[in-house]
Formats: C-alpha cells, sequence, structure tokens
C-alpha cells in the first residue's frame, strides 16, 4: 500500500510542477530561421509567395503523401486559401496569404484545426544579400493557451529544425533550377 501511495505522491508532484511551470511559462513563442539562397530576390520571392510551392519544399506537407489539399482563390495572391486535412501528423487546417510585399515579404496566417486549435503568423521576407544571393527569413509567431503553453519550451527546437529543412529544400531547388 506504501508503495502506491509513493507513486501517486510523485505523479501528483510531477503534474503540480508541470501546472506550476506552465503558470510560469509565455504564452507566446516566436521561431525564426534564415538561409542565404544563389538566386536573386525576385526569384526567390516569386517562388515562395506561391503556396503551392510549398507541396515541395515543406516537410510538414510532405509528412502526409495522401493528405487532401484545397485551394481556393488565386495563389501568390492576398486572400488565396490553403486548406489540408491529413494523418496525424498533418493534422487539419488551412493557411491564407493575408499580405504581400511585392519582392521582399509576406504574412501567412494559419489556422489549426487538429490536433488542436490555434492560429498563428508566417513570415516570409526576403533580403538581398547581392545582386545573385539573397537571404530568406521564416519566421512563425503565435500563442499557446495555458496548459499547452508548456510546449513553448521546447517549440523552437521541435518546429525550427523542420523550418531549417524546409529552407534547405527551398535553396536546393532554387538552385538547380
Amino acid at each position: 500500500m506504501t508503495v502506491l501511495l509513493t507513486i501517486l505522491l510523485v505523479f501528483a508532484i510531477l503534474i503540480a510542477f508541470l501546472l506550476f511551470l506552465a503558470l510560469i511559462t509565455k504564452k507566446e513563442y516566436a521561431i525564426e530561421r534564415e538561409i542565404v539562397i544563389n538566386k536573386s530576390t525576385q526569384v526567390v520571392f516569386d517562388y515562395v509567395k506561391l503556396i503551392k510551392n510549398q507541396e515541395k519544399y515543406n516537410v510538414w506537407v510532405m509528412k502526409d503523401p495522401n493528405v487532401k489539399i484545397d485551394y481556393m482563390g488565386i495563389d501568390g495572391t492576398k486572400g488565396f486559401v490553403s486548406a489540408w486535412e491529413g494523418n496525424k501528423q498533418a493534422g487539419k487546417g488551412e493557411q491564407e496569404i493575408k499580405e504581400i510585399n511585392n519582392g521582399k515579404g509576406l504574412n501567412i496566417e494559419i489556422r489549426f484545426e487538429k490536433p488542436f486549435e490555434n492560429i498563428g503568423q508566417t513570415y516570409f521576407t526576403t533580403t538581398p544579400v547581392s545582386e545573385n544571393e539573397t537571404s530568406l527569413k521564416w519566421q512563425m509567431i503565435g500563442k499557446n493557451k495555458f496548459p499547452l503553453n508548456l510546449m513553448n519550451l521546447i517549440i523552437d527546437g521541435l518546429l525550427g529544425k523542420d523550418m531549417q529543412k524546409s529552407l534547405v529544400n527551398v535553396k536546393g531547388i532554387l538552385e538547380t533550377i
């Protein structure tokens, strides 16, 4: 009986600690990755502004080869929406181009439905390094409600790794065309 009580007490202390940690962890997160691509800024921008191109470079889109994607509107323009539904890794949600600054950047709102509901902002920014070199920056900004904000302690490592892989994919694609 004392072994069972000890296990329950340790479990209760662990849960209390995690809840306390969630109370003091900020709810906002920001992840940023960047890569230099040996192409002009306009070429890089024209590629990333097309949401359909994510099927070729975005590791999250590629996690489910059977993902169902619906497109609404004109790709690469404000208001374009890409809605997806896939396996547990892909989840369900949609993304919408909210703002475009031609040749410089775009803002995409991501609305997740599954595995949990959340809204985030994604920014792609292209900055010339030289005539044929461009810095492509990818940022994700959002909030997680209590107690899911506990994930903010590890979110940069989890999502940042996939963002970097996706940027390497963009670089590989663009530098071979």
